[in-house]
């Protein structure tokens, strides 16, 4: 059986085609940047008949409307899901025959009520499980997306899940989860994306956890925090998200154009750290583009918000795709002529300040506030002694205790995050002077300042 990964490192999640025979495949869980799929199974002579989703997606747009658009005959969703668009409903135990493979259907809730895994039957070889969220490496996935009163029914129906749901399977059933190291949606894991489930029952701690009650106690203290548009997804893939051919792709704006738009739409700067701290038009968010820009712009702008965009070399094609990704379709332009069109016209300009270790120590010493944007857990990690910690998915709710009237340093890992964190206060009317440690904590121990907690 040849199983093609289509891994996004940003959002910790993979996408899997899967050759049936006969010149066919299968699609699992695929997302709604549908060609390269297309191009996968057309460089191999294979012909797409079919897409299963194993849930509900909350962190990604689903990709099968796409499936269908491009000519894939079947779909297959959970029936749990309810899901309004075309689609054949599955149901646990079923037994699918396809191009001379069986999938099996298994019942795997937990993640999400309605969650189903497959487990695929070539002639040859062993079984290979898809599970979605609801096994994956060294973990599983969250329960808590669905509403607080279901947090524990799911909980425990997930430890059901791990402890039953796939024992009639061989040791050397192949593992591929949806979900994996980095994402959201997972809890434990590391950064290997496949196993065996005869791996996973020797070293996934999870499945060693001795009883329930003790699972239904430990496993939702684990979740990381859930980024908001988790939480308005599941209706966007149950209702069927748009097809992208419907959407009208940003235009290219002159910067006069550009100027006028952005008095009704956001301005996102996905251009680097140093380039947005060496100016930038006022008002713009910055989120670089990198694999987490779009867990960062789906976390921080509201949705509906039109956007414009800013680049400096970044492809505006994958900017595009990854924000629709995470749901957002309404793209007022990008600047045509980058940021030196825009200083040309004499349209107004601010800069950030990127600072070395030195001069943030510097700062600190004379007063400046510390701001802490990153997770709890890396805080708790290490972190500069007296630091103010607000994650950054909470810091426009939780404005109100930073100052006014002193500067603030803001760091996080290598600054990404901390240049969107000041560009959140410049728009908030901070007046700083709004500091960003370049390189974040590792630049600080690296030059010898204290700092607390588990490493320094």
């Amino acid at each position: 059986m040849n199983v093609i990964p289509f891994v996004h490192e940003g959002l910790g999640n993979s996408s899997y085609l899967v050759e049936l025979g006969e010149g066919t495949a299968l699609l699992i869980d695929p997302d709604r940047s549908f060609d390269r799929y297309l191009a996968a199974a057309d460089a191999r002579g294979w012909q797409i008949a079919s897409a299963f989703e194993t849930h509900l997606h909350a962190d990604f747009v689903s990709g099968s409307r796409e499936a269908a658009a491009a000519g894939v005959r079947e779909l297959y969703l959970p029936e749990g899901a309810a899901a309004r668009f075309p689609h054949h409903p599955v149901k646990t135990g079923a037994r699918l025959r396809l191009a001379g493979c069986e999938v099996e259907v298994i019942a795997s809730a937990g993640h999400t009520p309605e969650h189903l895994s497959y487990v695929v039957h070539a002639p040859a070889g062993p079984p290979a499980l898809f599970s979605g969220g609801s096994l994956m490496v060294g973990g599983a996935a969250r329960t808590d997306l669905i509403a607080p009163d279901q947090t524990e029914p799911l909980t425990r129906a997930q430890y059901r899940t791990l402890q039953q749901a796939f024992a009639a399977l061989p040791d050397d059933t192949l593992l591929y989860p949806t979900h994996g190291g980095g994402s959201f949606c997972s809890a434990g894991g590391g950064g290997e994306r496949t196993s065996t489930l005869g791996r996973e029952r020797a070293t996934n701690p999870l499945l060693a956890i001795p009883d329930e009650e003790t699972f239904v106690r430990t496993f939702p203290v684990s979740f990381p925090a859930a980024p908001a548009y988790f939480f308005r997804l599941r209706a966007v893939n149950q209702a069927g998200p748009r097809l992208r051919r419907e959407i009208i792709p940003p235009p290219p704006l002159t910067p006069d154009e550009f100027d006028t738009a952005r008095q009704l739409a956001l301005v996102v700067d996905v251009r680097s750290k140093k380039a947005y701290a060496a100016g930038h038009i006022p008002g713009a968010v910055s989120n670089t583009f990198r694999d987490a820009y779009a867990t960062w712009l789906g976390w921080l702008v509201p949705p509906e918000t039109p956007l414009l965009f800013v680049t400096d070399g970044e492809p505006l094609r994958q900017v595009v795709d990854e924000s629709l990704l995470v749901g957002y379709e309404r793209f007022a332009g990008y600047l045509a002529g980058r940021l030196v069109a825009w200083e040309a016209a004499g349209l107004p300009v601010v800069s950030g300040v990127l600072v070395d270790a030195d001069a943030a120590h510097g700062a600190v010493l004379g007063g400046a506030l510390v701001l802490d944007i990153r997770e709890p857990g890396e805080f708790a990690a290490g972190h500069i002694p007296e630091a103010l910690h607000i994650p950054l998915g909470r810091l426009g709710q939780e404005l109100d205790r930073l100052p006014r009237d002193r500067p603030i340093l803001a760091y996080c890992g290598h600054g990404e995050r901390a240049a969107t964190a000041l560009s959140l206060l410049e728009r908030a009317g901070f007046a700083g002077p709004l500091l960003n440690l370049n390189n974040g904590l590792g630049a600080w121990q690296a030059a010898g300042f204290r700092s607390e907690g588990g490493v320094g």
